[in-house]
């Protein structure tokens, strides 16, 4: 019952963080060190990092899909890695990246059991 919460939490904060890219893209360099240079950047992040990340985590919870939970819980530990090798090769190991790696391989694990 428990692991079944966290994969829900994990899936509810994907997509608010997906809600708060898709209204308040200009606001969202504080927690992703983007920045959007003009409007076509700014639709960028509105889409990408809002509206994907909607539907990412808003998708195992409408379709109560086993496939679609495990899927999001992959997507996210690979990301983890992806982003450890990053921090090493791009020397950007700040405590923001260090969260992140931290949320990504422990709900990529929780979201794939």
């Amino acid at each position: 019952m428990l692991l079944l919460i966290l994969k829900y939490i994990g899936c509810i904060l994907t997509a608010l963080v997906g809600v708060y890219a898709l209204f308040a893209p200009k606001r969202t360099e504080g927690f992703t060190g983007l920045i959007a240079p003009d409007a076509r950047g700014v639709t960028e992040i509105r889409v990408v990092l809002g509206m994907f990340f909607v539907v990412l985590g808003l998708f195992p919870i409408v379709t109560g899909s086993a496939a679609a939970f495990q899927m999001l819980g992959a997507a996210y530990f690979l990301v983890g890695i992806a982003r450890i090798v990053s921090i090493f090769v791009d020397r950007s190991g700040n405590q923001s990246n260090w969260s992140s790696v931290v949320f990504e391989l422990v709900f990529g694990a929780i979201l794939f059991l």
